[in-house]
């Protein structure tokens, strides 16, 4: 069972009682689990199709486009939520901040999910990986970068990148002031904006696009999108976006792993039914969730010795920044604030 919800100050109450009582009424069976995520239903559905085969426990999912938090707490005790998943550490963080999480002890889960990629207090959990790596023009006789590198001045008018502002890039903008400091990611984000081949915008597959139309030589994208562009049909325009270019996993000057967000999720803190919740969050780090992870969506399993896509598997080995992802969520705000003072999306 699925909803789709947009959530909009005017209507917002009346859209919360209209789609929480089918699942309110679906709550007399034993057997499900009310899931309630930003995530694309398509790039769900498949895992959530195999733990219903799998285990007999149905999902009712609330697709929820925007206001997470908001409709949760709008909802309070009552709320029919029993996991919430999303996508960035920032918006895992928020579900905790608000109070609308409840903490998960799971020797399954701590088993799967290395410590840097899940909380210390066992609020939310990583499910996969989404690592930020550099898109490079095939004909660039490079192997190895750093992502202090982009601000190299051999790479003048050549860099192409999304908005400062967006998630992914704030993101990384933090794990840089959290390894190097504020004052020399400052000057790291001047070097950037000086080296841009056109303003910062558009998305992360518009890096591969502008690479095979020549205007820069490389950029910073999440290696995902790679998967979806090489295997888009044959001809589109997607797919000679990602044959036109190559993956370099960079690294950071002072550390030697490869910077991540993730997809991630927690049990809501009045989940009705917590221990089919828990079961959900287990089965999504078995092998199996795991591996479809990798197969449909083109993200990287947390968990270790999970078989690969073929095409991320052509990346090469990941090593991720040992960072925890809450001391990179630490300097999100000073990032976004570094990217507004440098006028770096101007």
């Amino acid at each position: 069972m699925s909803f789709h919800f947009r959530a909009t100050p005017l209507v917002r109450r009346l859209s919360l009682l209209a789609a929480a009582l089918p699942l309110m009424a679906g709550t007399a069976f034993a057997a499900e689990v009310n899931l309630y995520t930003t995530r694309e239903p398509k790039l769900v559905e498949p895992l959530l199709e195999a733990f219903t085969k799998d285990t007999g426990i149905k999902v009712n999912t609330v697709f929820v486009k925007d206001g997470l938090l908001e409709r949760v707490r709008a909802e309070g005790k009552q709320s029919p939520a029993d996991v919430l998943m999303t996508v960035d550490i920032g918006n895992l963080l928020d579900l905790v901040d608000g109070g609308v999480t409840q903490p998960v002890d799971s020797a399954k889960l701590k088993a799967a999910i290395p410590a840097n990629l899940r909380a210390a207090d066992d609020q939310w959990f990583s499910l996969s990986l989404r690592d930020r790596v550099a898109y490079v023009a095939k004909d660039l006789d490079i192997k190895t970068f750093q992502y202090e590198d982009l601000a190299d001045p051999r790479w003048n008018n050549k860099v192409c990148i999304r908005s400062g502002q967006h998630p992914y890039n704030t993101a990384l903008i933090a794990a840089l002031i959290a390894h190097d400091g504020a004052e020399a990611t400052e000057k790291w984000l001047r070097g950037v904006k000086a080296n841009l081949a056109r303003p910062a915008t558009g998305g992360d597959r518009d890096v591969a696009r502008d690479i095979l139309g020549g205007i820069c030589d490389i950029g910073i994208a999440n290696a995902y999108y790679v998967g979806r562009m090489r295997n888009a049909a044959e001809g589109s325009d997607n797919r000679r976006w990602g044959d036109a270019i190559r993956v370099i996993r960079p690294t950071f000057k002072n550390a030697p792993g490869t910077h991540v967000n993730v997809s991630g999720a927690a049990v809501a803190r009045h989940a009705p039914n917590r221990d089919n919740a828990v079961g959900l969050l287990e089965y999504l780090v078995s092998d199996k969730a795991q591996s479809l992870y990798a197969q449909a969506n083109y993200e990287y399993p947390v968990k270790a010795g999970v078989e690969l896509d073929p095409t991320v598997a052509s990346f090469g080995p990941l090593q991720v920044d040992a960072l925890p992802l809450t001391e990179i969520a630490r300097y999100r705000k000073q990032a976004s604030e570094l990217v507004d003072r440098v006028g770096f999306n101007q």
